[in-house]
C-alpha cells in the first residue's frame, strides 16, 4: 500500500463529517429565506386589496369584515396550496352580483354554508383533474359574463355614489335612477367625485416625480386621498362601520328549497372556478412577458382548483366572501417583480395585520368613496378590447347575449342563454355551405365552400347534375369536415360521371379523404401516390394540412426505389427548390455543393410519373385527383387542368400556385395592391438577406406588401466599395433604398446551413474565382478572415455555443456585412445623421428561431427573439 493513501480506520467510535472540510459544522435547520421581491410585490398587492376587499364587501351587501376575511384566506390558503404562484385570490368583482344574490335570497349565513359547498365541489372537480374543461367555455361568454357583472356593479354603485341605495336588480336601479337624481346628496357625491378624479389622474402623473409616485397604488391614493380631505372638511358622510370580531357572524346550517340550494352551489362554483382558471391562464402570459428576471413555474390547473376550493372552504367556515382569482392584484402581483407564491401570502399576512390593529383607521373612509372605487371597477369590466376581439371572431352575438342575460336576468340564466346562442352560432356554421357550379373555358367548376354535411347533399346533388355527360368537372371542396352522407352523394355521382366518359377532378384541402374506385386505386398505387383529394395519405405521406405552402411531394417512399427516394424534408441540406437545388437539381446552387451538398435525388421522381406537378403527383399544395389517367390537352396546348401529365415539375407547380393565388389570395389582397400603385412603395426596411429558398422573408418580419425592400443574393453578402469584381447591383439597391425610399432601418440575415458558408470553408482562404459563383464568393473572404484572425471575441448565440464551423462563420459573416455596409457612403450619412438603424439577424431553419445581434460586453451576442403578446 502507498504511504500516500491513508488506511481506513476502523474504529467503531468513528464518526464521518457531515459537512465539507475546512468549514464551520451546520448550526442548525436553515430558514426559509423571501426574496426582496416578493416582499415588495406583498406590499403592493396588499395596498390594492384592502381598499377592493371592503368595497366589494359593501357591494354585496355582506358585513364589512367578510372581504377581509376573504382577502386573507386567499393569500394565505389558496396562494400555499393553489397551482399558479403568481396569483393572488380573494373577493372578486366577478362573484359580487352572485354573491349579493345569495344574500338578498337566503340570508348571510346560509351564503357562508353555500360558499362551503362550491368549496367542497371545487375539491371534487381538482380530484377528477377537469380544470382544462373550464377552459373549452367559449371567451366570448366569460367576456359577456364579466361585462355584465361589471354593468350590474356600476349600475347599483351609482346609487350610493349619489347619495341613495341601490335595488336588488339593474332594471329596478334603472326604474329608480330618476328620482335618486332629484336627491342628490352633495357631500357624498363631492367625495365619490373626488375618489374618481384621483383614481383616474393618479397614473397619468408627468415627470420624474409620477415615476416615482406611480408605485403608490391609485385605489390607495383615491380613497385614502377623499378619506382625509372629507374628515378635513368635517363632511357628514355614511362610514365603514366594522363590528367586534366577537360578533362576527359564522357560517350556519343551509336553509331554504333544496334546488334552489343546489343551483346557488353550481353557480357560485362555475363562476369562481373558470375566472380562477382564465386567470392563471393569463397569469401565465404575464409572467412569461417579463423582461429578463427569474422565470416562474407554470400554472398547475388542477392543483389551482383545489387551493381555490379549499380556500372557499375556510373562508365561508369564518364568514367570509367566496375566493377566487382576482385579475387586477394578480396582474399588480406580477408588474411588482413577484417570483413565488411568498408574495401572495406574505400579502395575506398583511391583511391579517391590518383588520386586526387598523379597524380605527378603517372606520373613518366614506361609504361613498368604496362605492365609487367598485364602480370603477365595474365599468372596467366592459373591456373595449374584449370587444373588439370577439367581433373580429364573428361572436359578437355570443357576447351581447351573455352580457344582457346577466344584466336583466342573473348570473346564471345569462351564462345559459350565452351557451346556448354559442352552440346554436356553431351549428349555423357547421351547417352553411355554399355550393356553387361555373363554367369557365369548357371546363365545369363545382365550388363547395364550409363543411359538407347531410343537411348540403341536395344542394351538392343540385350542382353535381348541372355538369354535362362527357365533360370535365372539378370539385374543389374548400372545407374541413365531410360526413358519409356526402361521401357517398360525391363517390356515386364521381362513378356514374366516369362511367359515362366525363373526367373528374377533386381538388381542396382534404387531407385523408379518398373519393375513387378500386381500379383506379391501384392504378395509383402502381405509380407510388396515394389517392387523397390533396394527394395526401395520413399512413404514407409527409405532409400536414399546414404545409400546403412547402414544396414537398407526397409520393410512398416505400414504392419508389431506393436511389429515387425524395430526401427526408427534416434534412435542411436536401430541402428547398430553385437556388437551393433540391428539385430541379440546376438552380444557381444545386449540385455545386453550396446549398445542396446531399444531391438532387429528388429532381429524378419525374422519371416515375410523380413529378411536382400534374395529376399523377398527388402535390400537398395542388389537389388534381390522381387517380383519374391524365389526357393530352384538346388543343394541343401544354397548359390546362391536363397538360400537366407531360409537363416538368416547374412549369405545372408555378401555373398552380399562380392559380391558387388568383383564386383564393388575390381577392384577399387587392384593395391594399391598388392602394399601394397608386401611392407607390414605402418600405421601411431594406431587408438583405440569403437566396436560399428556406429564407421566407415575409414569414419571418410578419410582414406583407409594400413593408420590405428586400435584396437576395447567394450568401448574404455586401460587397464593400470599390471590390475587385465588385457587383453593382447591392450598391444600387443600398443607395436607392437609402437616398430614394429614406428606409429608416437596414437588416443583414444570415441562416444556418448556408452552402455560401460552406463553400467558403471548403475552398479556403483566397480560393478560386474560375466560375461566376466562385467570383462572387470571394466578397465573404473577410468574414472567413475575422473567423480565422482570432483577435476578436467571436460571435454567439445565447442559450448554446455554434454548433459547427458553419454556424460560426454564418453568425460572423453577418458582423462582417454589417461593417461593410458602414463602409458606403449613403449608409455612412444616414447613420450620421441618425436617420438609419443597422440590425443583423440570425434565422436558425431547423428551429424555426430568430436571433437579433446585440453588443453586450464587449462581446456580439445574438440573443433569442421570444415569442411575446403585443396586446398584454
Amino acid at each position: 500500500m502507498s504511504a500516500c493513501v491513508p488506511a481506513r480506520t476502523t474504529d467503531a467510535n468513528h464518526t464521518e463529517r457531515t459537512h465539507p472540510p475546512h468549514s464551520p459544522p451546520p448550526s442548525g435547520p436553515r430558514r426559509p429565506r423571501i426574496a426582496s421581491a416578493d416582499v415588495s410585490a406583498a406590499v403592493a398587492v396588499f395596498l390594492i386589496a384592502l381598499p377592493l376587499s371592503l368595497g366589494i364587501a359593501l357591494a354585496t351587501g355582506a358585513p364589512l369584515q367578510a372581504g377581509l376575511v376573504a382577502a386573507a384566506v386567499g393569500g394565505l390558503v389558496a396562494g400555499r396550496i393553489g397551482g399558479s404562484p403568481l396569483q393572488v385570490s380573494g373577493p372578486a368583482a366577478g362573484l359580487t352580483v352572485v354573491t349579493a344574490d345569495l344574500i338578498q335570497q337566503y340570508g348571510w349565513r346560509t351564503t357562508c354554508a353555500i360558499t362551503v359547498l362550491a368549496g367542497l365541489a371545487q375539491l371534487g372537480l381538482g380530484c377528477l383533474r377537469v380544470a382544462r374543461g373550464a377552459l373549452a367555455v367559449s371567451p366570448a361568454i366569460v367576456h359577456g359574463m364579466l361585462a355584465g357583472i361589471g354593468v350590474t356593479i356600476a349600475v347599483a354603485q351609482l346609487h350610493i355614489v349619489l347619495g341613495g341605495t341601490p335595488q336588488s336588480s339593474v332594471p329596478d336601479n334603472l326604474r329608480a335612477l330618476p328620482s335618486q337624481l332629484a336627491d342628490l346628496h352633495p357631500a357624498a357625491l363631492f367625495v365619490s367625485l373626488l375618489t374618481l378624479t384621483l383614481l383616474l389622474l393618479w397614473p397619468r402623473l408627468p415627470g420624474r416625480a409620477g415615476l416615482l409616485l406611480h408605485k403608490i397604488p391609485a385605489a390607495l391614493v383615491a380613497v385614502a386621498g377623499a378619506t382625509a380631505i372629507a374628515a378635513a372638511a368635517g363632511l357628514v358622510l355614511p362610514k365603514v362601520d366594522l363590528p367586534s370580531w366577537r360578533n362576527h357572524a359564522l357560517a350556519g346550517l343551509p336553509e331554504g328549497p333544496v334546488l334552489g340550494l343546489v343551483a346557488a352551489v353550481l353557480t357560485t362554483t362555475l363562476v369562481c372556478s373558470v375566472q380562477s382558471l382564465l386567470g392563471a391562464v393569463a397569469v401565465d402570459k404575464l409572467a412569461s412577458a417579463r423582461p429578463g428576471g427569474a422565470r416562474v413555474a407554470r400554472s398547475d390547473l388542477d392543483r389551482e382548483l383545489l387551493g381555490q376550493g379549499a380556500a372557499n372552504i375556510v373562508s365561508g367556515s369564518l364568514g367570509g366572501l367566496p375566493v377566487a382569482g382576482v385579475a387586477v392584484r394578480s396582474s399588480a402581483n406580477v408588474h411588482a417583480g413577484a417570483v413565488s407564491r411568498n408574495s401572495t401570502m406574505l400579502h395575506g399576512v398583511l391583511v391579517v395585520a391590518a383588520a386586526l390593529l387598523m379597524v380605527p383607521l378603517l372606520e373613518f373612509i366614506p361609504l361613498a368613496s368604496l362605492a365609487a372605487l367598485v364602480m370603477a371597477v365595474g365599468i372596467q369590466m366592459v373591456s373595449l378590447h374584449h370587444i373588439r376581439t370577439v367581433t373580429r371572431h364573428r361572436e359578437v352575438l355570443v357576447y351581447a347575449v351573455t352580457t344582457l342575460g346577466v344584466v336583466s336576468f342573473g348570473v346564471l340564466e345569462g351564462v345559459a342563454l350565452g351557451i346556448a346562442v354559442a352552440v346554436g352560432v356553431a351549428l349555423h356554421r357547421l351547417t352553411r355551405t355554399r355550393i356553387t357550379h361555373e363554367l369557365e373555358e369548357g371546363v365545369h367548376h363545382v365550388h363547395v365552400r364550409g363543411q359538407l354535411t347531410f343537411l348540403a347533399v341536395p344542394r351538392l346533388s343540385r350542382a353535381l347534375h348541372l355538369v354535362p355527360q362527357g365533360s370535365h368537372a372539378v370539385v374543389a371542396l374548400d372545407g374541413s369536415f365531410m360526413d358519409h352522407a356526402a361521401y357517398e352523394t360525391l363517390q356515386d355521382w364521381q362513378s356514374t360521371h366516369t362511367a359515362q366518359g366525363g373526367t373528374v377532378e377533386i381538388t381542396g384541402r382534404r387531407s385523408g379523404v379518398r373519393i375513387a374506385e378500386p381500379a383506379a386505386l391501384a392504378s395509383a398505387h402502381l405509380t407510388g401516390v396515394d389517392a387523397g383529394a390533396d394527394g395526401a395519405s395520413e399512413a404514407h405521406c409527409r405532409c400536414r394540412p399546414w404545409t400546403a405552402w412547402r414544396n414537398h411531394q407526397c409520393e410512398r417512399p416505400s414504392l419508389l426505389p431506393a436511389g429515387d427516394r425524395r430526401p427526408d424534408p427534416a434534412d435542411a441540406t436536401g430541402g428547398g427548390s430553385g437556388a437551393d437545388g433540391a428539385n430541379g437539381g440546376s438552380g444557381a446552387n444545386g449540385g455545386s455543393g453550396v446549398d445542396g451538398t446531399r444531391g438532387t435525388a429528388a429532381s429524378r421522381t419525374a422519371a416515375h410519373g410523380t413529378g411536382a406537378g400534374g395529376k399523377d403527383a398527388a402535390a400537398g399544395a395542388g389537389g388534381a385527383d390522381p387517380t383519374q389517367a391524365p389526357e393530352p390537352d384538346r388543343d394541343g396546348a401544354g397548359a390546362g387542368a391536363n397538360a400537366s401529365a407531360g409537363a416538368g415539375s416547374g412549369g405545372s407547380q408555378l401555373v398552380r400556385g399562380i392559380s391558387t393565388f388568383q383564386r383564393y389570395t388575390a381577392p384577399l389582397v387587392r384593395g391594399e395592391l391598388a392602394r399601394l400603385a397608386r401611392e407607390g412603395q414605402r418600405p421601411a426596411q431594406l431587408f438583405l438577406t440569403c437566396a436560399d429558398s428556406r429564407v421566407v422573408t415575409s414569414m419571418i418580419t410578419s410582414s406583407g406588401p409594400g413593408d420590405l425592400f428586400v435584396v437576395r443574393n447567394v450568401g448574404n453578402l455586401v460587397p464593400p466599395p470599390g471590390a475587385e469584381s465588385g457587383d453593382d447591383s447591392v450598391a444600387a439597391a443600398i443607395e436607392y433604398a437609402v437616398e430614394v425610399l429614406a428606409v429608416r432601418s437596414i437588416t443583414v440575415c444570415g441562416h444556418s446551413g448556408c452552402g455560401a458558408m460552406q463553400a467558403l470553408l471548403d475552398s479556403g482562404p483566397g480560393g478560386g474565382a474560375g466560375t461566376p459563383l466562385r467570383r462572387w464568393l470571394r466578397h465573404g473572404q473577410p468574414s472567413l478572415e475575422r473567423l480565422g484572425a482570432g483577435s476578436a471575441v467571436p460571435p454567439r448565440l445565447t442559450g448554446r455555443t455554434p454548433a459547427d464551423a458553419v454556424e460560426r462563420l454564418c453568425l460572423t459573416n453577418v458582423v462582417q456585412q454589417l461593417e461593410h455596409l458602414r463602409a458606403h457612403d449613403c449608409v455612412a450619412r444616414a447613420l450620421k445623421d441618425g436617420a438609419l438603424e443597422l440590425h443583423g439577424l440570425y434565422f436558425h431553419v431547423g428551429e424555426a428561431q430568430t436571433y437579433l445581434l446585440t453588443e453586450r460586453d464587449e462581446e456580439t451576442v445574438f440573443d433569442r427573439v421570444r415569442a411575446v403578446d403585443l396586446a398584454m
